[in-house]
């Protein structure tokens, strides 16, 4: 016997297609079943003469008809459609070998492996082999071309029966075998595609003979599937043979292929609008998401930009604390909303271009060059407020300082003035001696001069305090009108006295300057101060101890003064000088120089104390100070070195896809482990506001600084995270293998030169080159290189990213869904039809995509227009941009 397999060996390992191995296997001893033989006989013969009719002959005896091969090659050319090579019309054993050998030769062409059969046996009419033989034709040509939804042959065949028995009560079909031994499949089957032939509800389970020959009788009657097997074979058999079964199935599929390629059709509608109504929902999330960040913002700026000034420094305390409230609670939700904003854009535009549709184009104002420009105003209003919070606090304390320097200053002149203007309108001269006139007078001057001096230094801080100021300096200016009328009074009297003390008047002449003094030191150490840092208290401490270095020289300054007091007292004592009372040259005592002295010398320690507590202070904001900057020096290297390691992560891109989306979300998640880390910062600025702190030289960093850069690491990583996604997309969608990815990725990198992520033109042009593109030789604008360019950069950035990159690269290498693809199967829907009905969209299409069909279909205008006819081809061309849907 002629092993037939191995004598084709050579064409069949030649790369031809294996498919179905384990039926190919001819098992002989299946064939030992008498009933399975029986079974296999009529429905291989029913099967055969289904073909042979067309070519108008038939076969009785499939193991006798089959023997000169002359029939077995008319079989092949009926079933496959081609033609076989002329057979040999002698009766000769070798002719009849030889027919059978071209049939053979003819099958295994087909990628079919023939084990263990041979032309002999076929010639001599073994029953055994001949039925392999025709089992073997029957899965090449009936049952191997199946597919449903990616599986093949036996598989795809059951279940293409189990998607249309599924609805039917009674019915599951799991084998080719008892399975259908009630004959309810083979009904259900039929009623599924022309329920007008088959009334299932009225078949009874108990009654597996009746149902069984209804179908046959149905089958044969009104689809042209000739009667392939028995009901009582199969009732009476255990197990009926799969394979009668199987290739008696197998004839229904191809009767109802039709309606095969209807749902095929109608898979592909619903694929497509799914896809659609997906990218649609996806822009109106889009929209709105915008619509609402910008509204947010357009809110928002106002109120930053807001300049009202607040009178104390409380007030705007209060307004610095509202806007600490505002970046710490409400803007965090809309930082993480742009994120997602940018998220979703660049993925729908992902998904747009992996469906062959239009990019989007967001309404206007709401493209996210709109977004970014709209956000950047806002922090540009940020930092202008914030700065302004600060400077006006700044200011308000100082007048505040000033305010209450000016009532200290106020308060000393009130108790000054108080008396002067009585002591000024009387008319103690009147009754007085020449030397007595003489002494008020030179009395006179000396208060005159502490009258002008007094004056000026009111005016000089008339600004502070309006009314205050304008009291006491109309204050003086009676004083002053009162003293200029006393003046001419005692000028009159003065040529009538002349007697002068001389040593009175140098008492008095010594005795002013000094008073002076000691009351300008006395406002001094009371006078309020503000600093900032510990340079300005230093420089306060500094003249303070030089103050005190000045005391003993005035102390001994003292002691001169009193001393000329003791010696008027000792000279009237001398020469029996009875003195009328008072110095008449000056009304300052010794006892007030005393008093005044023992004041000041009461207040140098008090002076001490307080700057002693503000250098505390500023040692206390210097620690504050060093802590923040201890702090924002670490975060701010941080987010440095974050940045530059997701910049490599985004490059190197080790791994699978899904390795690299995973270890892309871990890498995040531990970067907002961080995040306490920047709340312990935001601690830190808070406690340095609080104490007005208003510069840092620790840090080149500021807290909005370090801000702006968290930002930007949880929207970089999440942007990275987001494009390995799309990428994900894009390899499924288009079947890009992951070696594909390795090699985009790498001649990528090779060309970014600056790590940047984006290929200038020049760089683009080479990567191109090295991948097998002709350009070298195209000018910017100009041919091949200038159609890819309008491809990967539709706005002209003269930039193409690594998505743009995969996205051109995945299109030019896969197949995609078209428009014509959607309108072929449109058409199918229709019946060849130019138009299609709402009843037909609701008949084969789900209801909620029938709907969205409907609402979005114009009305067709062809001249074979009917009532209702809706025009599926601007709706197909519609769906991929090519005109407005």
């Amino acid at each position: 016997m002629v092993d037939y397999h191995a004598a084709h060996h050579q064409c069949s390992a030649g790369g031809a297609q294996t498919y179905m191995e384990q039926e190919n296997d001819w098992d002989r001893d299946l064939l030992l079943d008498p009933a399975w033989e029986k079974q296999q006989r009529k429905t291989f013969t029913a099967w055969c003469n289904s073909h042979l009719r067309k070519a108008g002959t038939q076969i009785e005896n499939i193991e006798q008809d089959f023997r000169d091969g002359l029939k077995l090659m008319l079989l092949l050319e009926v079933i496959s459609g081609e033609r076989l090579p002329k057979p040999e019309r002698g009766k000769m054993r070798v002719h009849k070998i030889n027919n059978v050998n071209k049939a053979l030769d003819f099958i295994a062409s087909k990628g079919v492996k023939l084990v263990s059969i041979g032309a002999e046996e076929i010639v001599d009419g073994n029953a055994k082999m001949t039925l392999g033989m025709i089992w073997t034709i029957i899965l090449r040509f009936a049952i191997q071309d199946i597919s449903v939804e990616e599986t093949s042959a036996k598989e795809g065949l059951l279940l293409w029966c189990q998607r249309k028995t599924a609805p039917y009560k009674n019915v599951n079909v799991q084998n080719f075998h008892i399975s259908w031994k009630d004959g309810l499949a083979f009904n259900a089957l039929i009623h599924r595609h022309r329920p007008d032939l088959i009334d299932y509800d009225s078949l009874r389970k108990d009654d597996p003979v009746t149902n069984l020959n209804n179908a046959f009788e149905v089958a044969e009657k009104h689809l042209d599937i000739p009667k392939m097997l028995d009901a009582e074979d199969i009732v009476g058999t255990a197990r009926p043979d799969e394979k009668a079964i199987m290739t008696y199935v197998s004839s229904f599929y191809h009767a109802f292929s039709g309606a095969q390629k209807a749902e095929t059709a109608a898979n592909r509608i619903c694929k497509v609008l799914a896809v659609n109504q997906e990218n649609e929902q996806m822009m109106e999330d889009y929209e709105k998401l915008a619509s609402d960040l910008l509204e947010w913002i357009r809110r928002t700026i106002p109120w930053l930009e807001n300049r009202t000034q607040e009178k104390t420094v409380n007030d705007m305390q209060a307004k610095q604390e509202d806007f600490r409230d505002y970046r710490c609670v409400h803007k965090p939700p809309k930082v993480q909303e742009k994120c997602q904003l940018e998220i979703s854009f660049n993925t729908l535009q992902t998904k747009l271009r992996l469906s062959n549709r239009p990019a989007f184009m967001p309404s206007e104002g709401r493209m996210m060059s709109d977004i970014n420009g709209a956000w950047h105003t806002l922090e540009g209003a940020e930092k202008g407020y914030e700065e302004w919070i600060l400077s006006e606090i700044r200011r308000l304390e100082r007048l505040e300082h000033l305010a209450e320097k000016f009532h200290q200053k106020a308060a000393i002149h009130e108790s000054w003035t108080d008396g002067k203007e009585a002591m000024l309108t009387q008319k103690d001269y009147a009754t007085s001696t020449l030397s007595e006139v003489k002494a008020l007078l030179r009395k006179h001057e000396a208060f005159e001069t502490v009258n002008i001096m007094g004056r000026v230094s009111t005016r000089s801080e008339k600004t502070l305090v309006n009314a205050r100021c304008q009291k006491i300096c109309d204050q003086w200016d009676v004083l002053g009108a009162l003293t200029l009328s006393r003046k001419e009074s005692l000028e009159r009297t003065e040529k009538q006295l002349e007697s002068i003390d001389e040593l009175y008047l140098e008492y008095a002449k010594r005795a002013a300057p000094f008073n002076n003094w000691m009351e300008g030191a006395m406002e001094d150490l009371q006078d309020m101060f503000i600093v900032h840092n510990i340079e300005e208290i230093q420089g306060l401490i500094t003249a303070h101890e030089q103050f005190k270095s000045t005391l003993p020289e005035a102390n001994k300054e003292r002691e001169a003064i009193q001393s000329i007091q003791a010696e008027v007292q000792k000279i009237a004592q001398s020469n029996g000088i009875k003195l009328s009372g008072a110095n008449p040259y000056t009304s300052i005592t010794p006892e007030s120089i005393d008093n005044k002295w023992e004041k000041a010398m009461a207040m140098v320690p008090l002076r001490d104390s307080a700057l002693q507590d503000e250098l505390n202070k500023q040692n206390s904001n210097d620690t504050l100070r060093a802590k923040f900057a201890t702090q924002a020096n670490a975060v701010g290297a941080y987010i440095q070195e974050k940045m530059e390691e997701i910049g490599r992560i985004s490059i190197e891109m080790n791994g699978t896809l899904e390795d690299q989306l995973t270890h892309l979300k871990e890498y995040q998640q531990s970067i907002m482990s961080y995040m306490p880390e920047i709340n312990k910062l935001e601690g830190f600025h808070q406690h340095i506001q609080e104490a007005l702190i208003f510069d840092n030289q620790y840090t080149s960093y500021t807290m909005e600084h370090l801000r702006v850069g968290w930002e930007q690491l949880l929207t970089t990583i999440a942007r990275t995270i987001n494009e390995v996604e799309n990428q994900i997309l894009t390899r499924d969608a288009k079947g890009i293998s992951q070696e594909q990815l390795y090699e985009y990725r790498a001649s990528f990198n090779h060309f970014d030169k600056d790590h940047s992520g984006a290929l200038q033109a020049e760089e683009f042009k080479a990567c191109l080159i090295s991948l097998g593109y002709d350009v070298e030789n195209d000018k910017q604008g100009d041919g091949e290189f200038a159609r890819i360019m309008g491809i990967v950069d539709p706005n002209g950035t003269g930039a193409v990213t690594f998505q743009a990159f995969i996205d051109f690269m995945s299109t030019e290498t896969t197949d995609t869904d078209t428009a014509d693809q959607v309108i072929a199967s449109f058409k199918i829907l229709a019946a060849d039809k130019n138009y299609i009905t709402a009843d037909e969209l609701r008949r084969e299409l789900p209801p909620d995509q029938a709907e969205y069909c409907i609402a979005r279909m114009a009305p067709y205008t062809g001249p074979d227009a009917i009532p209702g006819a809706l025009d599926y081809m601007s709706f197909s061309t519609a769906l991929y941009g090519e005109s407005d849907l």
